[in-house]
């Protein structure tokens, strides 16, 4: 079974339609699916577009909840309600096609991985993307590959595959609910073992602005902690406890 999530913050106006656009993908490959439509806490009618979704399609399943908690939080709530094999993840807005699953799902099962994630890094990838994203994702990676040493090149792309048990077993485990919470589920899901792969990405950045929602807070803010989770997995390994 496959289980794609589904983060959503203050997205009325196209969630409805994108849940059925990632519901079309999947059913082009896969009979056994579910979406799990996390409605985090938003302050517009994404909520009630997610409940018309999932009543009119039963794979499409409503776990939102009132009070905003992040994107880290939305996704490991969707990840540990999930009931897949695989257990994936993708950006509401459909930046990313949701296309692209069939190819890393397929791509998992051949290598044998436990991790697909797209990578905006990878030779083959195509961007729409602005040159200040494109900046800060580079000095992002330098950053990491020095606290981590992960054998990937990009962490921040919106679609990620996870075998279904790694990810119910770190995502409780998690400590942050901003931006940097892929790192903390890559550096926890690393400590596991887990064998890794990057795939390409079509990216066509659907925001007005060059970091979209993402303000100067925002940033600093995964600054900050991205050094916490160094902090608790290297100094502390308060993660194991």
């Amino acid at each position: 079974m496959l289980s794609i999530v589904v983060p959503a913050y203050n997205e009325g106006e196209h969630i409805y339609d994108n849940l059925m656009t990632i519901d079309k993908a999947l059913k082009a490959f896969s009979s056994d699916y579910e979406i799990i439509a996390v409605n985090d806490g938003s302050r517009d009618n994404t909520g009630a577009e997610v409940a018309r979704a999932a009543s009119d399609n039963p794979s499409i399943k409503d776990f939102g909840y009132d009070i905003n908690r992040g994107k880290g939080g939305a996704v490991a709530w969707g990840a540990v309600n999930s009931k897949g094999d695989i257990v994936g993840f993708i950006d509401a807005d459909l930046d990313l096609s949701p296309d692209l699953i069939k190819g890393y799902y397929t791509e998992m099962t051949a290598q044998g991985a436990d991790i697909v994630i797209g990578s905006k890094m990878h030779k083959d990838s195509k961007l729409e993307y602005p040159f200040a994203r494109k900046v800060f994702s580079l000095c992002y990676y330098i950053m990491l590959k020095v606290l981590f040493g992960l054998k990937c090149h990009d962490t921040q792309t919106g679609l990620k595959l996870y075998k279904g048990p790694l990810i119910r077993e770190i995502a409780p485990k998690r400590k942050i609910d901003g931006y940097a919470f892929d790192i903390e589920l890559l550096a926890l899901a690393s400590k596991n073992k887990a064998k890794l792969i990057e795939m390409p990405v079509e990216l066509n950045f659907t925001r007005g602005q060059s970091f979209g929602r993402i303000k100067f807070k925002d940033v600093w803010k995964m600054f900050t902690d991205t050094w916490k989770i160094w902090w608790n997995l290297k100094v502390k390994k308060s993660y194991f406890k």
